[in-house]
């Protein structure tokens, strides 16, 4: 049954912030509140925007703007804080009966930067190398995490503990039901394997950065020193600045100055060896880890047995399947990708998204493997290679604004304005836009994909995200929520970033009146209307370009006769309207 349509008002953002007790706009001595909520946290919460059950309120636009002046330690900085005050203790450190690595998102054995680490320092030491890895229900629930990732996940570990058996390396794997107890835990497992050096590759969300510091000093107070190597990014974040020594907040500039730092630092693109057999005699010592069994599925991230099956044909797990994969995209694939990319019918992309989300494959390997595709070249040559490693390379854009702009992480967006924007909180027309039931065939399309193969389309994202950021108005951030919960490939850095972009609140410096016409769209970029009765069956009848718009160009019977309904808005109407609501967040 749809919900029913519910706007915000005035009325239920006095009660959010009397609900928190934080109604004042200035604090003790006389400065602004940074702690008390934003006006509108109320419909965020209600919204299913903020999960009140793991995080605050939405924060003010006044706390954004103390992280950007550094009034507000960035979590980065914290980490970094954290190796500094322990560095006498972790120096002091001796060798201990092990090694362990604790993998997190990072489920491969080729070009594992703190794999590798582990394994050397175990090697110098003569001592057992032994894996980890944690299961939190708590963090994927927290984290949005959809039950088709989670199925990848917990496929890939099982071809992980059969990789690192054959080199005698146990895969000691828990479930860990509380998130808070995690950083003690792996101190506890330490201290009973007798290790007193860990690794792990950094990740460089909020939850997880704060994570990391605190084990940082947890382990020093134990004994224990613990690396966190930079690993997921092939640039690290806070190498790349502008002329002006600020980082870059829009992708063109940031890239070449990428391509530049590749090119002065050819290391950062050396691929990471694969560990040898275990330095240790693991099997006489640890007998009872190689035990250890791949942990079940939480009961809320569950799949039928048809979406199991189906997701495990899509998307074979393991670092092997997406090495293969790779190797095929460059042959065949990767010179026409600059020309063919944005077409929706046929594969004309890798499809590598799950493989990266998951870290079966790094995107070092990537875009070593594709530079060298391209005759030891980054940025000139083959416009197909050229233009496949700038797509990865957002990944890493994406993730160097995250560590720089905190916030993003923080259910807010890069410009803080527009989370003044009045939003339509229209329950109603968010179930149509989920369901695929719009009429504009190419949104139904492109979410359809997504409800069937937990993947869609780049060019698929940004038209569906600026159609419910711009002709529903509903705000972005529940659009953003819906991606996580059901792509396969949920990345929040680039998923986020892509809602920027769609809903012009990001990092994108187009101004807010770039909206996607949704019948353009899709006469550019699904010209035949392959990609749309693929996935909308019932207008498989209609002819022509009719496709694209079937009550507006001659085709509505035949559309209501399948059952396919009228569009949801007017387009021109819906323009309008966002143009002024996004014009009065901006205060113009």
């Amino acid at each position: 049954m749809p919900r029913p349509k519910r706007k915000a008002s005035s009325s239920s953002n006095a009660r959010s912030e009397s609900t928190n007790g934080t109604a004042s706009a200035t604090t003790k001595r006389g400065k602004l509140d940074l702690s008390r909520p934003h006006p509108h946290a109320k419909d965020t919460e209600d919204f299913g925007i903020v999960l009140r059950e793991y995080y605050p309120p939405e924060m003010c636009n006044e706390r954004v703007h103390a992280y950007n002046d550094g009034t507000l330690e960035r979590p980065i900085e914290e980490l970094q804080r954290s190796y500094e005050d322990t560095l006498e203790a972790r120096g002091s450190v001796q060798a201990g009966s092990a090694v362990v690595h604790w993998f997190k998102s990072d489920l491969r054995l080729h070009d594992n930067r703190a794999l590798q680490m582990a394994y050397q320092v175990a090697r110098e030491h003569k001592v057992p190398l032994i894996c980890l890895y944690i299961l939190s229900p708590q963090d994927l629930t927290a984290h949005l995490s959809s039950p088709a990732r989670v199925d990848l996940t917990l496929r890939t570990l099982g071809v992980l503990k059969r990789d690192l058996n054959e080199l005698d390396i146990p895969l000691y794997m828990e479930t860990q039901e509380k998130r808070k107890a995690i950083p003690k835990r792996i101190v506890g497992l330490c201290k009973e394997w007798g290790a007193s050096h860990l690794f792990a590759n950094m990740e460089y969300e909020v939850d997880e950065l704060r994570r990391e510091a605190k084990l940082v000093r947890m382990c020093a107070e134990n004994g224990v020193r613990f690396e966190a190597a930079h690993d997921a990014c092939v640039v690290t974040p806070g190498k790349l600045h502008s002329q002006q020594g600020k980082q870059y907040a829009v992708y063109s500039p940031w890239f070449r100055a990428w391509c530049a730092f590749l090119k002065e630092n050819p290391e950062y693109l050396e691929v990471a060896e694969e560990p040898g057999s275990n330095p240790g005699d693991a099997r006489k010592h640890f007998k009872e880890l190689f035990d250890s069994q791949v942990p079940t599925t939480p009961e809320n991230k569950t799949l039928s047995d048809e979406e199991r099956e189906r997701f495990r044909q899509l998307y074979p797990e393991g670092e092997h399947e997406a090495l293969r994969r790779l190797e095929a995209f460059l042959e065949e694939k990767a010179r026409d990708y600059g020309d063919q990319r944005n077409y929706l019918s046929g594969e004309t992309t890798s499809v590598l998204s799950p493989y990266f989300a998951s870290g079966c494959l790094s995107a070092r390997t990537a875009v070593d493997q594709a530079r060298k595709a391209n005759k030891g070249l980054l940025d000139r040559n083959q416009t197909g290679h050229m233009s496949w490693i700038s797509e990865v390379a957002w990944r890493d854009f994406y993730k160097h604004v995250l560590v720089h702009w905190p916030y993003i992480c923080m259910n807010k967006c890069f410009k803080p304005e527009f989370t003044n924007l009045e939003w339509e909180y229209d329950e109603e027309q968010f179930d149509v836009w989920c369901q695929g039931k719009t009429g504009f065939p190419i949104v139904d399309a492109a979410m359809r994909q997504l409800n069937h193969a937990a993947w869609m389309h780049n060019r698929s994202r940004m038209v569906v995200s600026s159609f419910l950021s711009k002709d529903l108005l509903i705000d972005w951030r529940r659009g953003e929520r819906y991606f996580m919960e059901h792509l396969i490939d949920g990345d929040f850095a680039s998923n986020h970033g892509g809602w920027g972009f769609g809903s012009s609140t990001g990092v994108d410096p187009q101004p807010y009146f770039r909206i996607f016409n949704p019948v353009r769209q899709s006469e550019r970029f699904d010209p035949d209307g392959e990609y749309i009765r693929k996935w909308v069956p019932e207008l498989r009848e209609v002819e022509g370009n009719a496709i694209h718009d079937p009550y507006g160009r001659g085709a509505g019977e035949v559309a209501k006769k399948n059952g396919y309904p009228q569009a949801v808005v007017d387009h021109a109407k819906s323009r309008d309207r966002a143009l002024a609501r996004y014009k009065a967040a901006q205060g113009h």
